[in-house]
């Protein structure tokens, strides 16, 4: 590739990092307006499914992206991501039900699940033999993402507010079909001719148990209790399917998820560290909102303008990090400090939190978060990548973002079910939602006991990204051989080399 189809391919990699996080957070901004315009009468028992086809269809094709980058190419595999996405995105826009605009938003999500994960894995190719100038794409990248999740409810809030929602989905098509013209006249990357099989059955074993999963987060607790059949019956349907997966992949002939991976140190704990920080990272922006319009009596678009704050602590780490990797900084030291940072902008939040807290302070703790999460965002891929062997570049991408979606959902249920038995417990009498009914002495007992169960919350978040820095601490001090450590390259020479 030219150095002019390189810059282009990489903008088109930013397009799609942007499209992916950016639809994920808008659509729930709009949920209100899709169901007075499709199902005035019943479609509000279909918001969560809104939001659940889209991510369980992501969670589910990652495992099969990254191993189908490995055996055909990830040039391939990245077209046909962003084809599907946009396909779902125009018949979300033009669906005139609810259960059209589901179905639609599951298959939006097919595309969905590689546009972020098998980005990475192109920008990791973008590299020429003789330059390093991935490392700089994956972190950018890394920040686009970072900001996108933080403008995200913003701008959905604004389209809410002041556009038609089928224009969420729309806006999608000239952004894609851009970044699909350009990877088809930019990106040149080598194709792999000789068919290796795919472990099909291995990567419908993992849809099948992180779907199970994410469904027991969504549901458990809110629609379902959690010793009902249900969930009970999901969590087993969970734990049978990590073991079909596990046994599957220790007798596959080209697992989806290769087991020798978690033998590099790298790997396995960078997988581990992206996981608690998708967790966190989902506890900073998702319950920060709640606190402001529950507790401040802010409005969704308003409240999303206090991400703003942490986009930029996330845009000045993007500037600082060529500087900072100049003087000799790892990405053992930025995981180091940024799980560091994120614990003490929880622990701040955690411990300023309260009813009558300055906005600006509130805002100041999460630039100090976006500082902390940038660092986070982007050396976390590039350290996995660096330290996985080359054949395997794709499914140990792809496996941290499986872990990151993991997280997220782990992570959101056990803050929400944290803050909302701690509110039953101490509150005066309902759930969070009655709260708004709430009229004078009882208001504010309310309002006070919300805000001591969202500190228990920011300080969960805090003992997370503590344990985070813990794990980080037994990263290795100097950088493995690009393409894996000694062990795993002596394990894939030829025979007799």
């Amino acid at each position: 590739m030219t150095e002019t189809q390189r810059k282009v391919a990489f903008v088109v990699c930013l397009l799609t990092i942007v499209l992916a996080l950016l639809d994920m957070q808008i659509v729930s901004a709009a949920t209100v307006p899709i169901v007075r315009d499709l199902d005035p009468g019943h479609g509000i028992d279909k918001i969560p499914w809104l939001v659940s086809a889209y991510a369980l269809a992501s969670a589910a094709m990652l495992p099969l992206y990254g191993k189908l980058c490995d055996v055909v190419g990830p040039k391939r595999v990245f077209t046909g991501a962003i084809a599907t996405f946009l396909l779902g995105s125009a018949l979300c826009g033009a669906a005139q039900s609810m259960a059209q605009l589901i179905a639609a938003r599951a298959l939006q999500g097919l595309g969905g699940g590689g546009l972020m994960s098998v980005t990475m894995v192109v920008i990791a190719h973008l590299k020429g033999p003789e330059e390093k100038s991935a490392d700089k794409g994956i972190n950018l990248g890394g920040l686009v993402a970072g900001g996108a999740m933080a403008v995200g409810p913003w701008i959905g809030g604004l389209l809410a507010d002041h556009a038609n929602w089928r224009w969420i989905f729309y806006v999608n098509l000239p952004v894609g079909i851009t970044a699909l013209t350009g990877a088809a006249l930019a990106l040149k990357l080598p194709e792999h001719h000789v068919r290796r099989p795919v472990d099909y059955a291995g990567a419908a074993l993992a849809a099948g148990f992180s779907s199970a999963l994410l469904l027991v987060t969504d549901w458990g607790g809110k629609r379902y209790a959690w010793t009902s059949p249900v969930i009970t019956g999901l969590l087993l349907t969970a734990v049978a399917a990590l073991a079909l997966f596990l046994w599957r992949q220790l007798r596959a002939p080209e697992p989806v998820l290769p087991l020798p991976l978690f033998k590099i140190r790298e790997v396995r704990l960078g997988f581990a560290v992206q996981a608690i920080m998708g967790g966190a990272m989902m506890c900073a922006i998702y319950y920060v909102l709640i606190y402001l319009q529950v507790a401040r009596g802010i409005t969704s678009s308003s409240a999303g303008l206090y991400l703003v704050p942490m986009a930029v602590g996330l845009a000045t780490v993007g500037l600082l990090t060529g500087p900072l990797t100049a003087r000799g900084w790892t990405a053992r030291t930025f995981t180091l400090t940024g799980t560091a940072t994120s614990a003490v902008a929880f622990a701040l939040l955690a411990t300023t939190t309260a009813p009558h807290t300055s906005l600006w302070l509130i805002r100041g703790e999460l630039f100090l978060a976006g500082v902390g999460f940038g660092q986070l965002v982007g050396q976390l891929i590039l350290l996995v990548q660096n330290a996985a062997p080359h054949h395997q570049l794709g499914v140990a991408t792809t496996g941290i973002r499986f872990f990151q979606t993991l997280g997220n959902a782990l992570g959101t249920a056990l803050f929400g079910t944290v803050l909302a038995r701690l509110y039953a417990a101490h509150g005066p009498g309902g759930d969070i939602s009655t709260l708004a009914r709430l009229t004078g002495t009882a208001h504010k007992d309310g309002v006070q006991a919300f805000t001591d169960a969202t500190q228990a919350v920011f300080w969960g978040g805090a003992a997370l990204m503590a344990l985070a820095a813990v794990l980080a601490l037994r990263l290795p001090t100097s950088p493995p051989a690009e393409g894996g450590t000694p062990e795993t390259a002596l394990e894939h020479q030829p025979a007799g080399a």
